[in-house]
């Protein structure tokens, strides 16, 4: 099937980047079983941070350059009812830390909320447990399913991205985020289709989400700057960018234990411009109803994706084990 997919693909879609993808590396830990998020590490050269599924222990893998697994970290207060995504970002006091969202819903709003739990990022690499904080979340505008979390690394703001037939939506959660009530993800724009994991440039610049073939790169919710295409992966699931904001990492779930690296294109390498504003910047306050009309250019670019992808893409989500 993903022969035949990429194949079509390939015959139809204009899509760039990818082309000269390389396996950065092979996970060697055969614990790690179904690789549903990454997250490069902001304090530790070469790490990586990696997550099974669900249903299974809430760990989380730290991984080398190499592909070996140099310490597992528990998570206390917490389960792993269905872990999607795991993103770099800060905490209160602004010390580094990881995001690991358990916001898959494959039961259709059966889950009366969704929940992220947060960690300070280990300052050594030794296995040992680390204490959660936990964030519970629903949306403004119903149940959906998700596997995205994405962090703007300017501000500390948190997205998610739903998984949907067509086109996902993209969420914001508030600035400031309550552990002693629940938050209120609103959407904000649009968000790849199908989509299985997102996140944001180190320099926040810009942001990436993919589904099982293909990822878009924006500048802000729903300034699209391409569509590229990913290397043919058993179940393409997480992706995160290389510390120097240059290329994507993507991982798969499955027995393909490939890490790829993927060099963006040109347009989407980082180049700040001075005094650019956060895509925050001119939303309505939190408090206020959300514009939800899409602007005409909304997905540019992914109709003809999602024509000719919709029904490989369809099969491959119904196939999910999890």
């Amino acid at each position: 099937m993903s022969q035949m997919t990429s194949l079509v693909l390939a015959a139809v879609l204009p899509l760039g980047g990818g082309g000269d993808a390389q396996v950065a590396f092979t996970l060697q830990d055969s614990s790690i079983t179904e690789s549903s998020g990454l997250a490069a590490s902001s304090r530790h050269p070469g790490i990586v941070y990696t997550h099974n599924d669900s249903d299974g222990a809430p760990q989380i893998f730290a991984v080398d350059s190499s592909g070996r697994t140099k310490a597992v970290f528990t998570i206390a207060g917490a389960t792993a009812r269905d872990w999607e995504g795991i993103a770099p970002g800060r905490d209160e006091a602004g010390r580094p830390a990881l995001y690991i969202a358990d916001i898959g819903d494959n039961l259709k709003g059966a889950w009366p909320y969704v929940t992220v739990y947060r960690v300070r990022e280990p300052d050594r690499m030794k296995s040992r447990t680390l204490q959660a904080t936990a964030f519970r979340f629903t949306y403004s505008d119903g149940a959906r399913d998700a596997e995205s979390i994405l962090i703007d690394p300017r501000d500390n703001r948190l997205y998610v991205a739903s998984k949907a037939f067509g086109a996902g939506r993209l969420y914001r959660a508030p600035r400031k985020l309550s552990s002693a009530r629940t938050n209120v993800l609103r959407p904000v724009g649009s968000a790849h289709s199908f989509a299985t994991d997102g996140a944001y440039a180190p320099d926040g610049s810009s942001f990436v989400i993919r589904g099982y073939f293909s990822a878009t790169l924006y500048r802000a919710p729903d300034e699209q700057i391409t569509l590229m295409s990913l290397p043919s992966q058993e179940q393409g699931e997480a992706i995160t960018y290389t510390p120097d904001g240059r290329a994507l990492l993507i991982s798969s779930e499955g027995e393909d234990r490939r890490v790829w690296r993927v060099p963006l294109p040109e347009e989407a390498l980082p180049a700040p411009a001075p005094g650019k504003s956060s895509p925050a910047s001119g939303e309505p306050p939190d408090n206020e109803p959300d514009n939800e009309s899409e602007s005409p250019g909304t997905n540019r670019g992914l109709g003809l994706f999602v024509v000719v992808g919709a029904v490989v893409a369809a099969v491959a989500y119904s196939r999910r084990r999890k």
